[in-house]
């Protein structure tokens, strides 16, 4: 694993009890709130609005991806569009 990459396991687990929320999100969700300011990557529309309703910073995978375009990283979003339209992951 990258050195950069950081596995931080959330103090608050009262998010893990939302009937709204997998487990994943939940994490994420409360690990935004304990860090105070990050950019949440969310693409479920419950974690969303979960997201939304604490005023937390979010995104989805196509607004990261738009993103990388928009500040030149990538040339092009179609490419990335089709490779992920090839696996199981869905845009809502």
């Amino acid at each position: 694993m990258p050195d950069w990459i950081e596995i931080r396991t959330p103090k608050n687990i009262s998010f893990q009890n939302s009937p709204d929320l997998d487990a994943g999100e939940a994490s994420a969700i409360a690990l935004a709130t304990e860090s105070g300011c990050s950019l949440l990557i969310l693409d479920d529309n419950k974690g969303s609005k979960a997201a939304e309703r604490l005023q937390l910073l979010y995104t989805g995978t196509s607004g990261i991806i738009l993103k990388a375009k928009n500040v030149g990283l990538i040339t092009s979003v179609k490419p990335i569009f089709q490779k992920i339209q090839l696996t199981n992951f869905r845009f809502s």
